[in-house]
C-alpha cells in the first residue's frame, strides 16, 4: 500500500498560495485495508475514507468509464492494480493531475508544474470531454487564477465548446451549475468565470439570461462601453473589488438582466428594464435553486438601483420610501450590501472604476437619520394605530430635510 498527497494540495504549494486541505490517494488496497487501520468509509459510490485522526479524505485509486450521457453516466473501477498515473489521468487539468510521494517527491505524468509556470489550464486527457461539470470548474479555476496570469488553452478551450456542441453541457443539473457557480462568485476574478463560459459558448445553455445581454447597445453617455455584456462584466469585477461576499457578486451579475428584452426598436434606451429584471431575477432563482439570501439582495438591487443613483437629486419623502422598500431599518447589513452592489453598477462602465459614489454615503447617513427619529409618549397623545405610523413617517422625513438641503449633486457626464 502507497499513500500520496493529491491535487489542490501539491498545486497551490507549488504556486506558493496557502494549503487549506489535502487529500490523499491510496495505491495497492482494498478497503478492508484501511478499515483495519481505523479509517472511516464515506464514500457512496466509491471508496473514500476519513482519516482516524485527521479526518482528511483518502480515496483509493480508480479508473472511470463513460456508459452514459451526462455527469452520471460513469462505471468506476477500483482495485489494487490500478497506477497512480492512471488515477491522476482520469483529473480534469494537468495543474490538478500531481502528486508527492511519502517522500515529498514530485510525481507530475502529464506535465502540471510546465503548465503552472506558463499559466496555462490545461485538460489531462480526452477523457475531460465525458464530464460536462468539467467545463463549470475549468471556468471557476480561471475565476480562481485569473490574477496571477492564467488563461485556458486553446485546444481545452475548443474540446469545451466541441462539448457544447454535442449536447453535454445541457446534461448539467440545476444543483450543479449553481453549486459551481457559488463557488466561482466567490473567486478573485468572478468575471473571468463569465468570460470563460461565454468563450467556450456555455453561457448561453446555462445562463441565457446573461448571455442575451452581449450586443444589446446603452447610452453612450452613461456607458461609454456602450455593450451591456461589457458592462457586466465591468461591474461583476467592480464587486469583486467592493465585497468578498458572494451574494453581493451574485446581485451585481444579475442587476441588470431585463436590458436583454428590451426591444431593440427602443435602444439604446431600456426603459422599465427594472421591473423586467426582477422577474427574470426570479426566473433564474427557481431554475437554478439559488438560496433566498441571494435570491432577495438580487432582487432588491434589480428593482432599485436606479433610484439609489438618484439619492442626491430625491425628496426626502422618497428616500424613507427607498429605506423602507429594501427594509433598510430592520436588515441594515443587507442594506449596506444592497449599497455595494449598487456601487459596482456605478463603477462598471468605462473610466468610473476608482470614481466616488456618494449616493452611498448619503444613504448611509440617511438611514442613521431615520432610524435615530422617535415619537415621544407626548407626540403619540391621543393617537392609535395607523395614525401612530403616519406621525412617526412624517417626523422621519422632518428629520431627512435638512439632510437632504445639504446634499451637493454629483455632476453628471
Amino acid at each position: 500500500m502507497q499513500i500520496y498527497l493529491v491535487g489542490g494540495a501539491v498545486r497551490d504549494a507549488l504556486l506558493g498560495l496557502p494549503v487549506t486541505e489535502r487529500d490523499w490517494v491510496v495505491v495497492g488496497a482494498v478497503p478492508e485495508d484501511l478499515t483495519r487501520l481505523g479509517y472511516r468509509h464515506v464514500g457512496r459510490d466509491f471508496p473514500v475514507f476519513l482519516h482516524p485522526d485527521t479526518h482528511e479524505e483518502y480515496a483509493l485509486a480508480r479508473v472511470e468509464r463513460k456508459t452514459a450521457p451526462g455527469y452520471h453516466g460513469f462505471e468506476t473501477r477500483f482495485s489494487p492494480d490500478v497506477t497512480l498515473e492512471e488515477d491522476l489521468r482520469r483529473r480534469d487539468l494537468t495543474i490538478n493531475a500531481m502528486a508527492r510521494d511519502a517522500a515529498g517527491a514530485l510525481i507530475d505524468p502529464y506535465g502540471g508544474r510546465a503548465d503552472l509556470e506558463r499559466r496555462i489550464l490545461r485538460h489531462v486527457s480526452e477523457a475531460f470531454a465525458e464530464d460536462p461539470v468539467r467545463i463549470l470548474r475549468v471556468a471557476r479555476f480561471a475565476a480562481r487564477y485569473a490574477p496571477l496570469g492564467f488563461s485556458v488553452a486553446p485546444e481545452t478551450l475548443a474540446l469545451m465548446r466541441q462539448m457544447v456542441s454535442n449536447g453535454e453541457a445541457r446534461a448539467l443539473v440545476p444543483e450543479r451549475v449553481w453549486a459551481e457557480t457559488a463557488k466561482a462568485l466567490a473567486e478573485p476574478a468572478p468575471q473571468a468565470f463569465v468570460s470563460a463560459l461565454r468563450a467556450a459558448g456555455a453561457l448561453a445553455v446555462v445562463f441565457p439570461e446573461l448571455e442575451r445581454l452581449w450586443g444589446v447597445p446603452q447610452p453612450a453617455r452613461w456607458h461609454p462601453e456602450i455593450d451591456t455584456g461589457v458592462h457586466l462584466l465591468l461591474v461583476l469585477e467592480a464587486a469583486a473589488a467592493l465585497s468578498p461576499l458572494a451574494r453581493v457578486r451574485f446581485a451585481a451579475l444579475t442587476h441588470d438582466l431585463g436590458k436583454g428584452q428590451t426591444p431593440p426598436a427602443e435602444w439604446p434606451k431600456h426603459v422599465g428594464h427594472e421591473a423586467r429584471s426582477v422577474a427574470l431575477v426570479h426566473a433564474l432563482a427557481d431554475r437554478l435553486r439559488v438560496p433566498n439570501d441571494f435570491r432577495e439582495l438580487a432582487v432588491l438591487v434589480a428593482r432599485h438601483h436606479g433610484v439609489c443613483h438618484r439619492a442626491l437629486e430625491l425628496r426626502a419623502a422618497t428616500v424613507l420610501e427607498l429605506l423602507e422598500n429594501c427594509d433598510a431599518l430592520r436588515r441594515p447589513e443587507r442594506f449596506d450590501e444592497f449599497l455595494l452592489a449598487c456601487e459596482a453598477d456605478m463603477r462598471g462602465r468605462t473610466g468610473f472604476a476608482n470614481l466616488p459614489y456618494p449616493e452611498g454615503a448619503f444613504l448611509r447617513d440617511a438611514q442613521a437619520v431615520v432610524r435615530a427619529t422617535t415619537v415621544t409618549e407626548t407626540g403619540r397623545a391621543g393617537l392609535s394605530g395607523a395614525a401612530v405610523g403616519a406621525r412617526l413617517r412624517a417626523a422621519r422625513i422632518a428629520a431627512l430635510e435638512p439632510l437632504c438641503a445639504s446634499r451637493t449633486p454629483t455632476v453628471k457626464p
